[in-house]
C-alpha cells in the first residue's frame, strides 16, 4: 500500500527523463525512449510521458475517441500485441497547454507488462526523481510488541528513511518470532523496493491482525541491505527503540488502497 510523501510538485509541471525507458507487452518492446518526460498529474509523484515517434504505432489501435484533461485534449488509444489486447490503453496528445506534451504518448501503467528505467524493472509508478530512500546498517535496539506479545528484538537493524514515510525498521528473522506470525497471500510492489517475497499476520489471542510484516527477499539494488530481512508497520505494532516507545504514525498508509507497499 502506497503512502504520498511529504515532497509535492506542481501539477503539470514537466522535466526531461535523464533515463531510458522501456515498457513491454507479450514479450514486444512497445515504446523505448531517452526523450521520455516526467509530467505530474498528481502533486506527489510524476507520470511518463513519451514522444510518439519513440512508440510503435502499427501496435496502436485508434478507438475513435477523445479525452479532455488539464494537460489538453488527447485521442485513446488500445494497445495490441499478438493475442493480446488492452483496450484504453494509450492518450496520444494532439494538442497541451502544457510545454512538451503536444506530441507525446501517455500508457496507462497496468496496459504493458512491465517497465524499466535502463535495465531495471519499475513497479507501481515512476520514482519520484525527488524522494529518497536510503537503508543503513545500525546497532541500535529495536523491540517490536503487540497486545503484550514481543514479536521480534534486534541490536542490528537495518533502518529504511524515506521521503515523507516514517522509518522502517528490518529484522534479521533470526530475530522475530513466528510463533505468533501466520503467512498471508498479501502481495505488494514498490517503486523503490521492488515486489515483496512475504506478508505476515499476527495471531494474538483470539485476534488475528491482517498483514503486519513483510520481506522483501530479492528488493531492487540500492535496497540490497533488506534483503530477506521481516519489517513490521509502524502504525500497527509497538516499537521501541534504545527501550524508548515510539509514537505510532498517523495510520494514513491505510486508507486509499494501492498496489504497492510504498515503505
Amino acid at each position: 500500500m502506497n503512502d504520498f510523501p511529504s515532497v509535492i510538485v506542481a501539477v503539470n509541471h514537466v522535466e526531461p527523463v535523464p533515463r531510458r525507458i522501456r515498457a513491454t507487452l507479450a514479450g514486444a518492446t512497445v515504446l523505448d525512449t531517452v526523450r521520455a518526460l516526467y509530467v505530474w498529474e498528481k502533486p506527489y509523484y510524476p507520470q511518463y510521458y513519451i514522444p510518439v515517434e519513440d512508440v510503435r504505432r502499427e501496435l496502436l489501435v485508434p478507438e475513435g475517441h477523445t479525452q479532455a484533461s488539464r494537460r489538453g485534449t488527447a485521442e485513446l488509444h488500445g494497445l495490441r500485441v499478438g493475442d493480446e489486447y488492452r483496450p484504453r490503453a494509450a492518450r496520444l496528445y494532439t494538442e497541451s497547454v502544457v510545454d512538451g506534451v503536444a506530441g507525446t504518448a501517455r500508457f496507462e501503467w497496468d496496459a504493458v507488462d512491465a517497465w524499466y528505467e535502463e535495465d531495471e524493472q519499475v513497479f507501481v509508478h515512476p520514482r519520484n526523481p525527488y524522494a529518497r530512500v536510503d537503508a543503513l546498517r545500525s546497532t541500535r535496539r529495536v523491540r517490536v510488541e503487540l497486545a503484550g506479545l514481543v514479536l521480534a528484538e534486534s541490536a542490528a537493524p537495518v533502518m529504511v528513511f524515506e521521503t515523507g514515510l516514517p522509518t522502517r525498521y528490518y529484522l534479521n528473522r533470526t530475530e522475530v518470532d513466528f510463533e505468533h506470525l501466520v503467512p498471508s497471500d498479501t502481495v505488494t510492489a514498490c517503486p523503490y523496493k521492488g515486489v515483496t517475497s512475504g506478508y505476515w499476520s499476527v495471531q494474538a489471542g483470539e485476534e488475528r491482525h491482517p498483514d503486519i510484516a513483510w520481506a522483501y527477499d530479492f528488493p531492487t539494488r540500492g535496497l540490497e541491505p533488506i534483503a530477506g530481512l521481516v519489517a513490521f508497520y509502524n502504525e500497527k505494532v509497538d516499537l521501541f527503540l534504545d527501550d524508548r516507545p515510539l509514537e505510532r504514525p498517523a495510520a494514513r498508509l491505510f486508507e486509499r488502497p494501492a498496489a504497492g507497499e510504498g515503505t
